[in-house]
């Protein structure tokens, strides 16, 4: 056969097979679109219907938003970084069956058991992953798991006995409105921070290694070998260098003085379940969101989850006379139309804290000065009946929205003894305590920390974080004597908007006249 025969027989058999494909070219066509809408459904009822199951597995958070660590941001980005981006092994993803899918999950799984062990918490980072009937064999999950082990044997116990307390009031969040000259303008200068006082505050305490622990970690109830109930130290374990420190803030009420004057109006319930701020703006509008200490500080913690010890958060404490969180819960409100919908509302934002790692306590029912006078032979500020109808208001109007506490925090600082152990033959303290209280706070910036720890209570002083104690510390020259400089650098913290010099001017606004800034814990 000659090559040009050769040629002249292939093409004709090209040409036949061509015509056999034209032939079945509609079924294939038809088979083709029949697998690609098979496929279609079957990806849609995954990804819509059953991966929105709860399938008793583990809740996957999204890798964007809430609860996914972002790379670049935190101190911890090198140890965690962002897993939330695809399978780490096994090639490219695109090429996988779609029984790979799932590994998608492991990659949430881990991301959110990574934020948990941000937190130290590396024990329920752990459970996470072991409980969440994904592949425990791949090697993600093992890696995972073998870095929370290593990661929880290098912590060290802190120090129960140097857990320093700060505190702050309602912050100013527009400055020219609460130093605009009026008459409770000074009382704002001397008790109130602002905004961005309390921003580099949150700042500089995060660069020096502090973390936000729960007044209850410090010290608990527990049973002894008899099952008598009594109060023991608590075990923070924190890396090397890290520092545990409470937090709190006072009159979270929102009180009608305070319309008009740069402060939040109220705390609500936030689109995402936190709760956040409402804020009157200039044109009369009412804004949500990061307006006082509460979302901002979870702001923080969102982008610093190594700045929170196992998701604490900070103490709020209520007064009652007027209402708690900005509505108007007083029983002197009782005629308003709107009273037993903001009972109603307060109840649920104060849950809604609780739900979200906050304590919550009692600042009196009255704002009084509950504890000594401030001369020693007169005793009590006020007598023993309007103490305890105080401490019973209280129960009635604001317990009972908030539930339980075992925290009080005194108004002024003004503590029920000295500086010696409690005692029941005390009866403001047999009467708190028969209430439930077990954790008491006074005011006393002398120094760093002050804890007394009785059989059956804790007792600890707070630092005032306010524009008095930020002016005194700049101003002082002698290196010794200032008190925050374990914190920050108060000359880099004050807000230079202030009218100088801060004088002390607490009480004015309230229901009794200022105590001594240390009524209390003076040794």
């Amino acid at each position: 056969m000659s090559r040009a025969d050769f040629r002249r027989r292939q093409s004709r058999r090209r040409r036949q097979k061509l015509a056999r494909m034209s032939r079945h070219l509609p079924t294939l066509i038809l088979l083709l679109a029949i697998t690609v809408l098979v496929g279609g459904g079957i990806f849609a009822l995954y990804r819509f219907v059953l991966a929105k199951q709860p399938d008793g597995t583990v809740q996957v958070i999204a890798s964007s938003g809430n609860g996914s660590p972002n790379p670049d941001r935190g101190s911890n980005s090198d140890r965690y970084p962002d897993s939330s981006s695809g399978p780490t092994s096994g090639g490219d993803s695109s090429n996988q069956p779609f029984a790979e899918v799932p590994q998608d999950d492991i990659s949430r799984l881990i991301a959110q058991a990574d934020r948990i062990a941000m937190g130290y918490d590396y024990d329920k980072a752990a459970e996470l992953i072991n409980s969440s009937g994904l592949d425990l064999k791949d090697s993600r999950m093992t890696e995972a798991l073998a870095r929370y082990e290593s990661e929880k044997a290098a912590l060290v116990p802190a120090d129960m006995n140097a857990v320093t307390h700060i505190f702050f009031h309602s912050l100013i969040m527009d400055t020219s409105k609460a130093f605009d000259g009026d008459s409770d303008s000074a009382n704002y200068n001397s008790v109130m921070t602002t905004k961005d006082e309390f921003l580099k505050i949150l700042e500089d305490m995060y660069q020096k290694g502090y973390v936000l622990v729960r007044i209850h970690d410090v010290a608990y109830e527990a049973p002894d070998e008899n099952g008598n109930v009594h109060f023991v130290k608590g075990s923070v374990m924190l890396p090397e260098g890290k520092k545990p420190f409470v937090m709190s803030q006072d009159d979270v009420c929102y009180y009608p003085y305070m319309d008009g004057d740069g402060f939040a109006k109220r705390v609500v319930i936030g689109e995402d379940g936190k709760p956040t701020c409402e804020m009157v703006m200039d044109d009369g509008t009412t804004s949500t969101g990061s307006y006082d200490l509460i979302p901002l500080l979870e702001d923080f913690i969102q982008e610093h989850p190594d700045f929170s010890y196992k998701g604490a958060r900070a103490i709020i404490a209520f007064t009652g006379y007027e209402g708690i969180l900005g509505y108007r819960t007083a029983s002197s409100y009782q005629d308003s139309p709107t009273y037993e919908a903001d009972r109603e509302q307060a109840a649920r934002v104060a849950q809604c804290l609780k739900d979200n790692g906050w304590e919550l306590a009692s600042h009196s029912w009255g704002h009084l000065h509950l504890g000594v006078a401030d001369d020693p032979e007169a005793g009590f500020a006020i007598d023993e009946e309007r103490f305890r109808a105080d401490t019973d208001k209280w129960e009635a109007e604001v317990e009972s929205l908030i539930g339980p506490t075992d925290i009080i925090l005194y108004p002024y600082g003004n503590d029920i003894a000295d500086w010696r152990p409690y005692h029941q033959d005390n009866p403001r303290f047999a009467y708190l305590e028969s209430k439930g209280f077990r954790y008491f706070c006074n005011v006393d910036a002398s120094k760093p920390a002050w804890i007394q720890m009785g059989h059956d209570y804790l007792r600890m002083a707070r630092r005032n974080l306010d524009g008095y104690r930020l002016y005194e510390d700049m101003i002082q020259e002698d290196p010794a004597k200032k008190r925050l400089s374990d914190l920050f650098d108060s000359s880099q913290i004050f807000d230079t908007s202030r009218p100088t010099p801060v004088t002390w001017n607490y009480g004015q606004t309230q229901n009794e006249t200022p105590a001594n800034e240390t009524t209390a814990a003076q040794q």
